[in-house]
Parts: C-alpha cells; sequence; structure tokens
C-alpha cells in the first residue's frame, strides 16, 4: 500500500499544482471585480456572472453549445464505422488504418486549418474547380462562415474519436458474435446487441475528448470563421488577453466547465440507460 501511494504520488502532485489550483484561482477570480484602468480589485462581486445574461454572450454561448454537439455528433457518425472497420481488418490493415489516421498529428494544427484556407477561399482550390467545370458562375462564399468552422472542427478532431472507438470495439471477445450468429441472430442484431453495448465506453470517451476540445477551441474560429463567427472561447481568450476583465472571463470558465460537466453526466445517464434496456432486450 505504501508503495502504491508513493507511486501515485506525482499524479496527485502534478493535478494539485497544474489542474485544481489553477481552476481554484479561477474561481475565486470569477466573483473579484475589476477597475477602470483592468486591474483586479479583491472585492466580492457578482458582475461576471450577471454581465453572462445579457442577450450577446448568451447567443454566443448557445452557438458554443450547438457546434460542439454538432461536431461531436458527425464525428461519432463518421468515426464508428472507420473504427469498425479497422478493428475487423486484418492485422496489416489495422496498422495502416491507424498509421492513415494519425498522420494529421504529424502536421502542426495552425498549418492544418490553414490548408483549408487555401482550399475554401474566393480564389481557393474548390471554387476554382467548381469554376472550371461550369458547375458555378461565380465563387462561393465558403470560408469565413459557420459551416467552415464546423468543417474545420470535424477535420482536426475526428481522431480524438476514432482511437477511442477502435480501441473498444477491437476488445469485444468475437466469439460472442459467432454464438449470436449461431443462435440464428443476423448482424444486425448482433451489432445492436453485442456490439453496440461494448463499445459504449468509446463513444464516451471520443464523445467527452471531441465535445470539450471543440468547444474550448478558438484558433479554427479566428481561421475559418473570421469576425463572424464567434465561440465563448474567443470570448475568455479575449476577456484574458485584450479587454483585460479576469473576472469576467473567469465567470465565463467557471460556467463553460459547469455547463459541460452537465452536459456529460446526462450524456453518461442516457447511453448507461440505453445499456441497461439492451441488456434487457437481449436477456
Amino acid at each position: 500500500m505504501r508503495k502504491l501511494k508513493w507511486l501515485i504520488s506525482p499524479v496527485v502532485l502534478w493535478l494539485s499544482l497544474f489542474l485544481i489550483v489553477p481552476m481554484l484561482i479561477v474561481l475565486v477570480m470569477s466573483f473579484m471585480q475589476r477597475d477602470t484602468l483592468g486591474n483586479v480589485v479583491y472585492s466580492f462581486s457578482l458582475e461576471g456572472y450577471v454581465t453572462f445574461w445579457d442577450s450577446l454572450y448568451l447567443g454566443i454561448y448557445w452557438d458554443t453549445i450547438v457546434l460542439s454537439v454538432l461536431t461531436t455528433l458527425i464525428c461519432l457518425l463518421v468515426s464508428y464505422p472507420l473504427a469498425y472497420y479497422i478493428a475487423g481488418a486484418s492485422p496489416r490493415v489495422q496498422n495502416w488504418g491507424l498509421i492513415l489516421i494519425t498522420v494529421p498529428f504529424w502536421i502542426n494544427f495552425l498549418i492544418r486549418t490553414y490548408a483549408w484556407v487555401l482550399l475554401l477561399r474566393t480564389q481557393g482550390i474548390v471554387n476554382s474547380l467548381l469554376l472550371h467545370f461550369g458547375w458555378i458562375d461565380e465563387p462561393l462564399q465558403m470560408l469565413y462562415t459557420k459551416g467552415a468552422v464546423l468543417l474545420g472542427m470535424v477535420y482536426n478532431f475526428i481522431p480524438f474519436m476514432v482511437l477511442p472507438l477502435y480501441v473498444a470495439i477491437e476488445q469485444i471477445d468475437k466469439r460472442q458474435l459467432e454464438a449470436a450468429s449461431d443462435l440464428g441472430a443476423s448482424s444486425w442484431k448482433a451489432f445492436w446487441h453485442i456490439t453496440l453495448p461494448q463499445s459504449k465506453a468509446g463513444i464516451m470517451t471520443g464523445s467527452v475528448l471531441v465535445f470539450v476540445s471543440t468547444a474550448g477551441m478558438f484558433v479554427v474560429t479566428d481561421i475559418l470563421g473570421g469576425s463572424k463567427s464567434s465561440m465563448i472561447s474567443n470570448i475568455i481568450q479575449s476577456q484574458f488577453l485584450g479587454a483585460r476583465n479576469w473576472p469576467f472571463g473567469s465567470a465565463l470558465s467557471v460556467i463553460f466547465i459547469l455547463t459541460s460537466l452537465v452536459l456529460i453526466m446526462l450524456f453518461n445517464r442516457v447511453m448507461q440507460s440505453r445499456h441497461e434496456r439492451l441488456k434487457e432486450g437481449s436477456s
């Protein structure tokens, strides 16, 4: 037991110094005030939380939630068939599939995002091809739109969904599928009652990773969305670095963390109830 404490003590120390303590500082800062020069006044105030209820910030916050949920759903719908195929393929195909999925990580994140600017801008590759084949008469406005931001988010975070799904599906005991087939179950029923419930951990892990990463991402929004698209992460960044309103930025951070926790808990509850219904249906 003593050896176990020594082994986990570096992890506990790391989490305490670089996760728990900063979060506590942000929580305390959210109840402070700001003077006219941007300095923090250490006096209790709910001004940051009151300001959040302004229609402007509520609209941006709602757009952030919608975009994050859409990105998570699209990544899940695209990644599950891919992860399912890779998990059931030969070892050689599995190796090449995993390599191709991780290839984007070999390239700098900013370079990958700016590449979409070259593709989607008015004089970009996509518009040039569409004009060349005569499918459009004038360039389409694809860059600096919410659709461009959604596309950039899905592209950048699909690997975060595929890899957990692959691990979960690959660990499923294939003998259960063989037994279901011997008992007369169709491939769809075997998938619905065996593969899907047992890949719940991968779905949860991938969904949390994509949702949290999307909601906290401001680089993609700045590059592909421009001034026409903004997320709560952009507002938090501007409050800390530009407006120097640290109490308001901290309040937005606390609200975002609490909202994310609630949504993750609700999603886990839905997945758990779905898993229980499938077990009852198969018994």
